[in-house]
Formats: C-alpha cells, structure tokens, sequence
C-alpha cells in the first residue's frame, strides 16, 4: 500500500521513539499551534459553543489558535513487543482554543504506521527461475511513488521549515467547525511503542485504545509520565485514511468498540489474505512485486531499538505466512475483518478507485457486501483513479467535501442535514463521468452467462450466449516473459502463449457492475506454474482511464491555512489513453486450491479439472460496437509468481463460460 506524503512526515516532530520519550517537540500542556494563518481569511469572533447554521458546523474557531498536545495511551493487555511493559501509541491532537473553557467537540481520528516514514526493505524473490538473481525492489519506492495519488500534491509555496505536524487538510477545515483532529501513530512507528504485525489484532488495539481514552476508558500520560483526561472529547469518534490508514478503521470498527460512530476507508483492505494471496496462490499487490506481510511490518517498523523489539517477531510473520502453498491458514484468518463484521456499530462511508491494482477493489466490495448483509449505515463512492484519495479530484472535491462535511455532522453532531436520505452510490462510470445511483451494484443488475467455445480455421474463439456442442480441446503453452497487457494484444491473430474467446461487437452500451467469474475445465501437464489467470477484455479503441493522473498548477485551499501548513492542493485530472482494448478486470487461482484457499491438492498431470476463478468487482460500461472478450493465460508477470516456463494448458471450452453482473441482465446484449 502506498505512503503518507513524506513531506509532511514531520508529525513525529524530531520526537525520540521509546516507551515514554525523554523529549519531544510538543509540550506536556496544550498549546497554540501556528501564529497566523497563511490564507487571507478573516475569522469571526468565537463563541463559547459550536454553531450551526444552515444545519452544518460552520468555521469559527481558528486553526491559527488552535491547541496542539501529544498524548501516549496505553494499550492495555497488549504487550507485542514482550518488554513487560503495556504497549503505547502515540496521538497527536489539534482542537479549538475554546475547549480549554469548556468546549465539548468529536474527533476525527487518522492512524497509521507512516507517519515517521519508512524503511528500505528488500522485497521476495518473484523469479524463481534463476532468470533475475537479485529479484529485489526495494520497498522504499512504495513510500514516495504514489503519495501524489493518495494525498495530492501540496501548495509548493509552503514553507516546510515551520511545518505544523499535522498532515492532510483536515485540521484546516474541520477544526475551525469545531472538530478535535486525532493522529495516531501505531505500533511499531515512531514514537510508539510495541511491534507491528500487519493487520493482527494488536495493531487494531493502538487507535482503539485511543478512542476508549476518548471516553475515559483507557489512561494516556503526556511526555513527563503525567496522566492526561480527555475532558474536551465528546467521545464521538470518526475515523479516516487512505489504504493502511484506512484498513485500520475497518479493523476497529470490526471491534464494536463505543465511541466510533463512524468510519470513511478509503482504498482500505478488509482481508489481509486478498492482499498478498488469491484462490490459494501467492499473488504481489499491483506495483510491488515481491511484497509480502513481513516485508510491510519491516518497513514500517521505525521505532527505537526495533529489531532488538520485534525482530524475532517479524521472523515468525516471514515463517507463517508461507510463500511455498499461498494456502489460506490461521496466519490469514486473524487478519481477517470479515470475521467480524457482525460487531461493526459504526456507519461506513466507503471510498475506491476502480483502478486500484495495488488495493484490489475485491476488498472494499466484499466488505461492502458484508456490511449491507447486515443493514449497516452506508454509502460508497467508486471513481476511475487508483490508489486515490478524493481530496484530489479536480472535477469533484467539492462535492466531496459537501459529503464528507454533512457526513461527520450526522454522526459526530447529530445534525439532520439529509445526507442519509440522498444516493447510496456515487460512480465514475468514464473518466469524469459521475452519476449518483440507488445502491450499488446498480439497481437491475443481473448475472448472465456466456459460454466459450472453439475457435474455427484457425481463428481465436467464440464468446457467445449459445451452447456450444462438442467436445473441443484447445491449448496455450504459459511463458513468465510477456506481461498480460501484452497477450492480451493482437486479437485478430492466435497466440501460442494464451487463449482469446471474442463475442459479437455489442450492439449498445452494456454495463457490468459487480463481481464477474469464470469457470474454466482445463487440464496442466509438465512445467512449473499452477496459475490459472482470466483476463475479462473490452476491445474496441477509446480514450480510457487507467489510474494515472496529471495535476494542475493552480492550488484549491480547504479552510483555514497556517504557515507550513497551507491546507492547499493541486488537484489531479485523469491520464486517458486511446487503446484498442483495455483489461477490464482479472483474475487468479492457484489450480492446486480448485477445492479450497485453505487446502492444496496435487492435480494428475493431463486429468481435466473445473476451475472456478472471481475476477476482481468493477463497474465499466463497454461501448456499443466493442467486443467482450475472455482471454486464459497463466502467469501473469505483474502479480503472480514467475516460475519455469513450459507449463502445457489445455482447454475444454465447451464445457467453460463466463457470467457476467449486466445491468439489465440478459436483454443489455440486446
């Protein structure tokens, strides 16, 4: 997952890791945080309590005033790193000057494990061929790729030697309308203590440990050891993030815990498994090839003495993740969130990018589908960028923020402003093509099946709502060399190294919105791989989205600005590409695992076996005139493991189909 914005690492405030800091850069007491702000924005007198106009918080209060404190809780009954001590996170707070007299506000609360960076950590060795003996990227270039796609490019003009230690733009717009900002700095990272262990249930304990001292439940001690009341915390608690900053929402609200009342993830994980593993194979997230949990729980690993603390707990995670099987296993159950959707009390507001690659957008779709199973208060926005943050969207970050604004207001104010009563789903069905629907999949969405069958004279093979008659067998030979994109090319011509099912050019626009699979009976004999990869392909030229962004160069400000901390940014325009094809979706299983993630079975080699494979959700509209096309291969270079190639595959397609969420089911085929 990718980096909170190292620019503004300055959070940890030179601050010295360690169970209780000897120093720190912010004082024991509260204090103002910035003198003036850097945006010319007159600021009315502040009153004592919160107003509302217009059934909204309104800016009254001062981020230039505002009173900044950092407080170490404690984690009571976790002691991760084994040092005989409770573990403690670390919490930065912004709130508004008036509650040193009396005023009561909620909090937004951000934690991650970036805060004070990262560090550089060689990844696993994906070519086990031989063919690239270093086999390493190192892991430091997650951190600062694709911060711009998270977070946005800051206002170059600010003055970072003064930098407040707040990141993002929350504090500029919410603390002047009368929010507390809460930044936790988990465990493992910085000035926290304990080890982090990517998505175990210890991690999920620091920011909820956090929210119960935002209730009075749990003890926090500023840096001289003195124990610290949250008196000004109304105890209402939202948190907030971007992929892991947003997967830790999901795992607290996963705990029932009191006080949250409300979660916004953003390109979140909802099962740790679904991350590194698919169908029972070992699988990269898409940028970083060789990833894995130990290799996360090493690079965020920046505390004082960390591998003294968690070296040998991270060795464990290396051991039972297991590379070798990719099997589904108790190592992956406790990092599953699933499980425990059933205690989710806070209503959810759900953010992903529809080309997320890194992400996969299967983790916020079946977490969605999990929440609405059980009537959980929701709404969700799916957009055409990647591993994205909507703060950063030229087109719509004002509505964005609408939202967001009225959404925190409902639940942390209790203000009735209507935004339960407006569309669940917003989608970007093309690049800046929004829409607002009922719910999501689309209303009237209805899976259809089309059947392969072989090609004739030669020619690639036939998608199509007929049932074909016949006892085909069709074969591809797997090659590690050529990435998907590329076999996914050249339709009009066969290709040794895949197999290519084409439908008819659709005759109107048809909408898939949901979870498309394939089921495959195929036979493997000699060679390595035991992947089986499905391609879900549209063919037909169009400029299309595929997650890239440029940015502007002229800043949009969200509130109320200091110096360093402007509350600015450039906002991101979509990259289109004219393509004459794009991979819609795609998707993964290890053919040993055709029973069970949990289980490996040996196949016999040349023996046909059915394969059922669930491409990653999406909503994407094929233009009419384009064709729908499946396309089987095995490895794919860009996710899975690349192993000797050779392997023989062999297809029945005859006894294979696809099935597809259409809106409109069947007669959207026309």
């Amino acid at each position: 997952m990718n980096k909170w914005k190292t620019v503004l690492i300055a959070l940890a405030v030179a601050v010295p890791s360690g169970v209780l800091p000897a120093a720190a850069a912010q004082p024991a007491a509260a204090q103002p945080a910035a003198a003036q702000p850097a945006t010319a924005q007159p600021l009315a007198a502040q009153p004592a309590t919160a107003p509302i106009e217009n059934n909204e918080t309104q800016p009254v209060y001062s981020r230039a005033d505002a009173l900044t404190e950092t407080v170490f809780v404690e984690v009571a009954r976790v002691d991760s790193d084994s040092d005989g001590r409770p573990d403690r996170v670390a919490v930065d707070i912004m709130r508004p000057k008036e509650t040193a007299a009396g005023l009561k506000v909620p909090v937004i609360m951000e934690a991650s494990p970036y805060y004070a960076g990262g560090n550089d950590v060689p990844n696993h060795v994906v070519d086990l061929d031989g063919s690239d003996p270093a086999g390493m990227e190192y892991r430091h270039n997650k951190f600062s790729d694709l911060r711009d796609e998270m977070f946005g490019l800051d206002d170059s003009s600010a003055a970072r030697a003064i930098a407040p230690p707040f990141t993002g733009y929350y504090d500029n717009y919410f603390v002047p309308r009368g929010y507390a900002v809460a930044l936790v700095e988990n465990l493992g990272s910085g000035r926290a203590t304990g080890c982090p262990t990517t998505g175990l249930d210890n991690e999920t304990a620091g920011p909820k440990a956090a929210i119960e001292w935002l209730n009075g439940r749990a003890r926090g001690f500023d840096v001289a050891g003195n124990e610290i009341k949250a008196d000004w915390s109304t105890g209402k608690v939202g948190m907030i993030g971007v992929s892991y900053n947003g997967t830790l929402p999901n795992a607290v609200a996963a705990t029932g815990v009191q006080g949250l009342k409300t979660i916004v993830p953003i390109a979140a994980i909802s099962s740790w498994y679904d991350y590194y593993r698919a169908n029972g194979g070992v699988l990269a997230p898409g940028g970083y090839q060789g990833e894995d949990a130990d290799v996360l729980a090493r690079y965020v690993l920046t505390r004082d003495d960390a591998e003294h603390a968690c070296g040998a707990l991270i060795d464990r995670i290396e051991q039972d993740q297991d590379r070798v099987t990719g099997d589904y296993s108790r190592f992956w159950d406790d990092r599953n969130y699933l499980n425990d959707v059933r205690k989710v009390r806070a209503s959810v507001f759900l953010v992903h990018g529809l080309n997320d690659w890194n992400v996969k957008t299967k983790q916020a779709v079946q977490w969605w589908n999990a929440l609405a199973e059980r009537d959980v208060p929701r709404k969700i926005w799916l957009h055409q960028g990647a591993h994205f943050n909507p703060f950063s969207f030229a087109q719509r970050n004002a509505e964005w923020l609408r939202q967001l604004h009225h959404w925190f207001d409902f639940y942390l104010y209790g203000l009735r402003n209507g935004i339960m009563d407006e569309p669940q789903a917003d989608v970007e069905s093309g690049p800046g093509q929004w829409a607002q629907h009922a719910s999501w999949p689309l209303p009237g969405t209805r899976d259809v099946r089309l059947n392969l069958s072989a090609g004739k004279d030669g020619r690639n093979g036939v998608l199509s709502d007929r049932r074909p008659r016949g006892n085909a067998v069709e074969s591809f030979v797997d090659q590690n060399v050529r990435a998907a994109d590329q076999l996914a090319e050249n339709v009009e011509t066969t290709d040794p190294n895949r197999l290519a099912y084409l439908s008819d050019p659709v005759t109107r626009d048809v909408r898939l919105s949901g979870t498309p699979k394939v089921s495959v009976r195929a036979a493997f004999q000699g060679g390595h791989s035991p992947y089986l990869t499905a391609l879900l392909v549209d063919y037909g030229s169009d400029a299309r989205a595929y997650g890239s962004v440029v940015y502007g160069t002229t800043p949009v400000c969200y509130g109320q600005g200091v110096p360093g901390d402007t509350g600015c940014a450039r906002l991101a325009q979509h990259i289109t590409v004219t393509a004459p094809y794009k991979i819609i979706t795609r998707g993964w299983i290890d053919v040993r695992n055709r029973k069970s993630d949990s289980r490996t079975e040996l196949l016999r080699e040349g023996g046909f076996y059915d394969f059922d494979v669930d491409l990653q959700p999406n909503d994407y509209i094929v233009k009419a005139g384009h064709r729908i096309g499946v396309v089987l291969i095995s490895t794919d270079r860009d996710f899975t493991l690349r192993l000797p190639a050779g392997t023989g595959v062999s297809v029945e397609p005859d006894d294979s189909s696809v099935t597809l969420p259409l809106v409109g089911g069947r007669a959207a085929l026309g």
